[in-house]
């Protein structure tokens, strides 16, 4: 992945949750000269994400450092795979060894979650996607994530897209406005570019919103019955989004009804890390 200004930043608040008052342990027990070698050691099954992350992690520690990536971002690990090997000061190896693993763990069970979804709905016309429930200020890398993981990335923040939710609704119609009016409205005034998206949770606002010309209609959390009776009257018409309440054992389900989309909170939300551990040899 390419590393940009705003990557550069989260490393580096990361290392300084870890460094801000320095490192005591290693300060006072390992020698400045001592040279070693470690491994980025993958302990069970999953997809890789994060590994240039973990090598900047390294390096913005101490330059000197010789950090090797075996294992690119994307492929399929398993029990005793090594993912990347650091070789230079024990010190400086020891310092930066649990932030570079929280981003490879963290960013490793995002993609390998997301590859789980993806595989349960092969074979049929759908896409697996994120949504803005990422951890505050890692959205680009856990996005990321997910495209490693074979997903697609839904809005990357509130500018990446119009999604007309409940609460603009309640606010909305409060003040008069229906379905149709509300879709005028942001036509009127928003980029001519960005499909409307619009939330319904029912088959008659499911209606009212293609009447009204919404490009996308997020089903949410509908039944798999009221999914496939909105796909069946209206496909053609827009697209569909499933959402809410949506997990491995229900996933194909959902997929069978002819959504074009289906958006999973969970897939960054509510991960569990990939267990990967940094193995030290002295040289």
């Amino acid at each position: 992945m390419q590393i940009d200004a705003s990557i550069t930043e989260i490393i580096n608040q990361a290392l300084l949750e870890d460094l801000s008052h320095g490192d005591i342990t290693t300060e006072a027990l390992i020698a400045n000269n001592w040279q070693g070698k470690a491994s980025m050691l993958i302990k069970e099954e999953g997809i890789l994400a994060g590994t240039e992350v973990a090598r900047q992690v390294f390096l913005k520690v101490d330059p000197e450092l010789q950090v090797d990536i075996l294992m690119h971002d994307g492929i399929r690990v398993k029990l005793g795979d090594i993912a990347v090997t650091v070789s230079g000061s024990i010190t400086s190896i020891l310092k930066a060894e649990r932030t570079a693993l929280n981003f490879l763990q963290r960013l490793s069970g995002i993609a390998s979650e997301t590859a789980r979804y993806v595989e349960a709905v092969i074979g049929l016309p759908v896409k697996i996607m994120d949504t803005r429930k990422t951890t505050p200020s890692l959205r680009t890398l856990e996005k990321y994530a997910v495209t490693m993981g074979g997903g697609e990335n839904h809005r990357r923040h509130l500018g990446d897209g119009i999604l007309i939710k409940d609460n603009h609704l309640v606010a909305l119609r409060r003040h008069g406005l229906d379905i149709k009016g509300i879709i005028a409205q942001v036509r009127h005034k928003a980029p001519p570019n960005l499909k409307i998206e619009i939330e319904a949770k029912t088959v008659a606002e499911a209606l009212e919103a293609i009447e009204a010309g919404a490009d996308i209609i997020m089903l949410d959390n509908m039944s798999l019955d009221e999914m496939r009776q909105v796909v069946q009257l209206f496909k053609g018409q827009a697209l569909f989004e499933a959402s809410g309440g949506i997990t491995l054992a229900n996933v194909r389900a959902v997929a069978e009804t002819g959504v074009d989309f289906i958006s999973i909170g969970a897939i960054t939300h509510s991960v569990k890390a990939l267990d990967i551990s940094l193995e030290l040899e002295i040289v």
